[in-house]
């Protein structure tokens, strides 16, 4: 069902975003590099790591009709959109650790999650992976209310369906609905 996305005879050492002029959420920077595994320094644990000494992040709690005032959920859509998907899995294991693993947010974060590890699989040519994780993220999106923390989630669902059964398969970008962009 995929294959990949580079250019056959291409060194591609990281994934690029399937459109830079994407609207962003937040003004918080990017890391330096996108980490993919195998390809470049591991983020904490290699010291030429982009977030090595860093403390881990500790976000709070968040009421999912308090999305907005989110810095740590909007970041991470952020850094999904621009295809920072292993830091971007990151930021919502921690959300959703905090949220509770058997919560309707704790689904969804964890949906959210395996999105953005599919689309890592699929850059890297796992794509046996990616499609297990795109289906697992889709069966926990359909226990997601239709709008959820601003993403319309039968849109998103759709479009990942669609993308999936297209041969050049590039992931689907996460509009928020009633949220002003930060730039």
């Amino acid at each position: 069902m995929f294959k990949s996305i580079v250019p056959t005879g291409s060194i591609v050492t990281e994934p690029c975003p399937t459109d830079t002029s994407w609207p962003r959420y937040t003004l918080r920077p990017f890391p330096i590099y996108r980490f993919v595994p195998g390809k470049n320094p591991h983020p904490r644990h290699d010291p030429k790591g982009h977030s090595y000494g860093k403390p881990e992040p500790k976000p709070s709690q968040i009421r999912p009709e308090d999305w907005r005032q989110s810095e740590d959920y909007l970041y991470g859509i952020d850094l999904y959109n621009f295809a920072y998907w292993w830091e971007c899995h990151e930021v919502f294991e921690e959300l959703w650790h905090v949220a509770g693993h058997n919560t309707e947010q704790g689904n969804f974060f964890q949906a959210l999650i395996q999105l953005a590890a599919a689309n890592l699989k699929n850059f890297s040519g796992n794509h046996q992976a990616a499609e297990n994780l795109l289906t697992s993220g889709l069966t926990r999106l359909q226990k997601t209310p239709k709008l959820y923390m601003g993403i319309d989630v039968v849109g998103l669902t759709e479009d990942i369906r669609r993308r999936m059964a297209d041969s050049d398969f590039r992931a689907p970008l996460i509009r928020l609905q009633g949220r002003e962009t930060a730039c």
